[in-house]
């Protein structure tokens, strides 16, 4: 399941980038609003919360939790856009919900997004091979 996009894009970093204000080394305030304002516009959340490693950008909450994470990778022109949940089941309460088919059309709209921005690079891989335990 492809859940973790990188890319190449001068267009969210460079000098003007806002520094997260809780980690300063870990930029993307302007790509989590971008993809806020995208997702809006297809009729989810969007709601963008600052964690100490990026942000969140919320999408929607049922009949599970799911949003995007992204910040900066590396440099201020290469970016990680991973979704979650990343896995392609998840528990709530006792019941099994499969994630896959609407993960699959959030990477769909996240890849289409992201190409019409003007990004280049981009290369998906699965939570499994993003070394995350």
């Amino acid at each position: 399941m492809r859940t973790h996009l990188e890319f190449t894009s001068e267009r969210f970093g460079g000098p003007e980038a806002r520094p997260n204000s809780i980690n300063d080394t870990i930029f993307g305030a302007e790509l989590a609003e971008f993809l806020s304002e995208a997702f809006r516009a297809k009729g989810m959340n969007g709601a963008v919360i600052e964690e100490d490693w990026g942000w969140i950008v919320e999408l929607k909450a049922d009949p599970f939790h799911l949003w995007l994470g992204c910040a900066n990778y590396g440099d201020l022109s290469t970016w990680l856009v991973f979704i979650e949940p990343s896995k392609p089941e998840i528990r709530k309460w006792l019941k099994k919900i499969d994630t896959r088919a609407e993960v699959e059309a959030v990477a769909q709209e996240l890849e289409q997004i992201i190409v019409n921005a003007g990004a280049t690079n981009l290369q998906w891989w699965s939570d499994p091979d993003s070394g995350r335990k």
